[in-house]
């Protein structure tokens, strides 16, 4: 009896050991690290496809899952693996628009697995950072229902993010979240999420590379402490509002996309930092998105503009014979202004078009084309401002071209506004008016728009983006919200933020907007510094010509600052409190510094080592003074001879900032 017993635990045991090692035979395990091998991708094959992300052995990104959902299957379940192919790539990639860098390293290591079911899955192992990506090669068109992007973490992490719905312009305040605390009824987490891994390490995660395709969103994932994604469906009929702006969707399709069955899928990137000044640096979106050969492109000039909308009320004075507003001899006033600091555009904002839907015809007080005549006889280019819906009817209409109206007319390009949206629709616009704006040898800025994914480097002339808390917003772009937005918001790319206050308070002295001329919080310094700290290949100037005309030192050097740069260099960084950066184009840097409400003044030495060879270089300086924290428009000028290798005391009070050149 004993010895049967004996047996038939024997034979359960051989049955459970058996299943164990089948199912362990089932599965596949695969490594992928970085070229420097700090960084490793463990993936493991099994029912689903699932990654494990480490830094220096460090688990950051545990068992994350990852499918692409059709509408008659889901690839990445109980996935086949019949093939794999690796390949390392060390190359440079020269960006026609520098944001950043004039020369981007592109290194890394790749990872094909190829499934059965006509599917691939791609990663990517920088020293920075992970990315990954479908590929499929399926007939005809395929219905996208859901992509599963599903993050968890092994420890409770600090989120910084911002937090919207699927219709966010993407000016909501950042705020600041235990992982854990992240609810799947909260509002959708907003691209970029900063991730504090409180393990000496950074995570930045969005995508790149986004074409016809929705964006995405995240979730809390309720009790599991990670994020999981979700995305807008796409829209099958929108109706414009009365106001002549926005366009809403009024009807959606059951799927995310229809597109091609044959195709690669956007980029999910987690860039991976050890110091902040890593974020700043990053050039991940460039090293992802296509550069694609668009043709002639000389005729792309980014540069500073004149703009009018939140100053074009604040003019006064023995040289302003006429009303402010939208009209003609306004338009003639800025464009004098642009031409006196060698400015090479005006952007005419809202109001000039009759009807926004249709932006062809002016109203009675703008003569537009006398407008840019004036403009091209200054050496003043002229940007209009235009609704998406009015561009839209350009790909509706074949009698209506607004491109072509206005290229022939000699416009430069055009900011386009309201879109708010990220679903399919509202991408395949951003690439076709793209698209068209080159063809016609116009510049484009995407206003009311979600966060760049890299069609920058697809179409060149794309210049710049909103999607930013930036200075329209008045009293809430506080430099509390706006010390994330260069380790968040401008690793993405170009942002709109419109700097360029004269007049500036301490946050308790401002008095709600309601002064005709344009307050905004901060040091004197510290809105210089943005010009400097903030990348963007359209700078808009805020303030009015009166203000820059009354501060001739301020304004020599802001409209000397360039908005492209060969080298990109992060001296000190804490994300959220404090940021030095400097930047060279050609042989001359520049430096920025700016920090949070901090209670103290923050003080730093920089080394100016990245200064080249034994030469005497000048240095001019733009210091908080004495009581500017008290009295934000407090500042001091200094400027002394340097040289490689010397120390540079920096100063900054609360709000502050520092601004510097060195040639």
């Amino acid at each position: 009896m004993k010895c049967f017993i004996f047996l038939r635990k024997l034979i359960v045991f051989l049955c459970v050991a058996g299943g164990a090692f089948t199912m362990q035979a089932q599965q596949q395990s695969v490594e992928l690290r970085s070229p420097d091998g700090t960084i490793k991708v463990s993936l493991t094959l099994g029912d689903k496809i699932v990654y494990t992300v480490y830094n220096d052995q460090e688990v950051l990104l545990y068992n994350n899952e990852l499918q692409l959902q059709l509408r008659n299957e889901t690839l990445g379940e109980k996935p086949k693996l019949t093939g794999q192919k690796r390949v390392s790539v060390d190359t440079q990639i020269k960006p026609l628009v520098p944001f950043k860098f004039s020369t981007v390293e592109n290194r890394y290591n790749q990872l094909t697995l190829d499934f059965k079911g006509n599917y691939s899955v791609e990663f990517r192992a920088f020293d920075d950072g992970v990315a990954y990506r479908f590929v499929t090669r399926k007939k005809g068109q395929i219905d996208v229902m859901h992509e599963h992007i599903n993050l968890s973490f092994p420890a409770d992490y600090l989120l910084h993010v911002q937090q919207g719905g699927f219709g966010s312009y993407y000016e909501e305040p950042y705020t600041h979240l235990e992982s854990r605390n992240i609810k799947p009824s909260d509002q959708t987490v907003l691209l970029p999420v900063l991730i504090d891994t409180r393990k000496g390490a950074k995570i930045l995660i969005s995508e790149a590379d986004l074409v016809d395709y929705p964006g995405f969103f995240l979730r809390g994932k309720g009790e599991e402490n990670g994020l999981k994604s979700a995305f807008p469906y796409a829209p099958l009929e929108t109706r414009p509002d009365p106001n002549g702006r926005n366009v809403r969707v009024v009807k959606e399709a059951d799927y995310i996309a229809r597109t091609a069955g044959t195709r690669t899928f956007p980029w999910r990137f987690f860039i991976i930092t050890k110091k902040d000044t890593q974020l700043i640096e990053s050039t991940m979106v460039c090293r992802l998105a296509p550069q694609k050969e668009v043709g002639d492109v000389s005729w792309i000039k980014p540069g500073l503009a004149a703009w009018d909308w939140i100053n074009r009320h604040a003019g006064y004075g023995p040289d302003h014979q006429f009303r402010n507003g939208v009209n003609t001899q306004a338009y003639k006033h800025y464009i004098d202004f642009a031409a006196r600091y060698n400015i090479p555009y005006l952007v005419i904002d809202e109001g000039w078009s009759k009807d926004k839907a249709r932006p062809i015809e002016t109203i009675p007080a703008v003569d537009l084309p006398e407008i840019v005549r004036y403009g091209k006889e200054k050496n003043v280019g002229i940007v209009l401002w235009v609704t998406f819906n009015g561009i839209e009817a350009d790909f509706n209409d074949d009698t209506y071209n607004v491109f072509e109206h206005f290229s022939q007319m000699g416009v430069k390009g055009f900011k386009i506004d309201f879109m708010d949206r990220s679903d399919q629709g509202i991408v395949n616009f951003y690439e076709r008016a793209a698209k068209e704006a080159f063809k016609y040898h116009m510049l484009v800025e995407l206003h009311g728009s979600y966060t760049p994914k890299g069609l920058e480097y697809t179409y060149p002339n794309v210049l710049s983006y909103e999607g930013v808390r930036g200075m329209e917003n008045g009293g809430y772009c506080t430099p509390d919200n706006s010390l994330y937005l260069p380790f968040m918001r401008n690793v993405l790319g170009p942002m709109s933020f419109t700097p360029g206050s004269m007049l500036s308070v301490q946050p308790e002295k401002y008095n709600g907007g309601l002064s005709p001329n344009f307050v905004m919080i901060g040091t004197r310094a510290y809105h210089i510094a943005l010009y400097i700290l903030f990348e963007s290949g359209l700078q808009m100037i805020s303030d009015s010509p009166r203000q820059f005309d009354q501060n001739p030192d301020c304004s020599a050097f802001v409209f000397s600052t360039p908005v492209t740069w060969d080298e990109t260099r992060a001296l000190v960084a804490d994300a959220g409190q404090y940021l030095i950066v400097a930047r060279r184009k050609g042989d001359k840097w520049w430096i920025g510094g700016i920090t949070n409400n901090t209670e103290k003044t923050r003080e730093f030495d920089i080394t100016l080592d990245f200064l080249p060879g034994n030469g005497t270089y000048r240095l001019t300086a733009f210091e908080d003074g004495v009581n500017a924290d008290s009295q934000a428009m407090d500042y001091n000028i200094r400027k002394q001879e340097v040289k490689r290798g010397d120390q540079i005391h920096v100063k900054m009070v609360r709000n502050g900032g520092w601004a510097a050149v060195i040639e």
